[in-house]
């Protein structure tokens, strides 16, 4: 479900992946690597993407990482990205970042509740579904705050206003789930 793409590698140490880790930016990285970019930046904010140069708020190791927690090495990396995660997961960030957030949060989300193997715990589930719900019957309904039979095509304004909400408000849910995931103790 969340491995590192195959022929792919670390673009910090250009090796193999050891302890895989997706930052929210999409990118893979050693879960060691990232780190030491952090640390050898500034401690007192998030590091920022080799690649991408955004800011990385979030660090979701790969699952097949979290199987090998017996592993001193795997035990300290794990620590050091749950505490990476307490300092900036839940970060206020502007609505740039939540919007470059968006694509990479709802693919996760995605896959994971299309899942068999995967359960979201039943709160987050039933409040995706909750306000997917209410959004279809809102865009459904004839009743607007722009009626589309007076402004014609800008009458679609306040729906895809309110599509646009659900997204940042379900994306926002699921960003809390893997913060207290990930940034949790275990």
């Amino acid at each position: 479900m969340d491995l590192p793409p195959e022929n792919d590698f670390c673009s910090v140490c250009h090796g193999n992946f050891h302890i895989p880790c997706q930052a929210n930016c999409s990118h893979w990285f050693c879960g060691n690597c990232i780190l030491q970019v952090w640390n050898h930046g500034s401690a007192l904010q998030p590091c920022k993407c080799p690649l991408c140069r955004r800011q990385i708020t979030l660090l979701v190791p790969s699952e097949a990482s979290s199987r090998q927690c017996q592993s001193p090495e795997v035990s300290d990396v794990f620590t050091r990205i749950e505490t990476y995660n307490r300092l900036y997961g839940q970060q206020s960030n502007g609505l740039l970042q939540k919007l470059q957030d968006l694509p990479f949060l709802l693919r996760r989300l995605l896959r994971e509740i299309t899942d068999p193997q995967r359960s979201l715990p039943f709160v987050i589930r039933t409040r995706v579904y909750l306000a997917t719900f209410l959004s279809v019957l809102y865009v459904l309904s004839p009743i607007d705050i722009i009626p589309e039979g007076v402004l014609g095509i800008i009458g679609f304004l306040d729906d895809l206003i309110f599509v646009f909400m659900f997204f940042l408000y379900i994306a926002a849910i699921y960003r809390s789930l893997l913060v207290s995931r990930h940034g949790g103790s275990r």
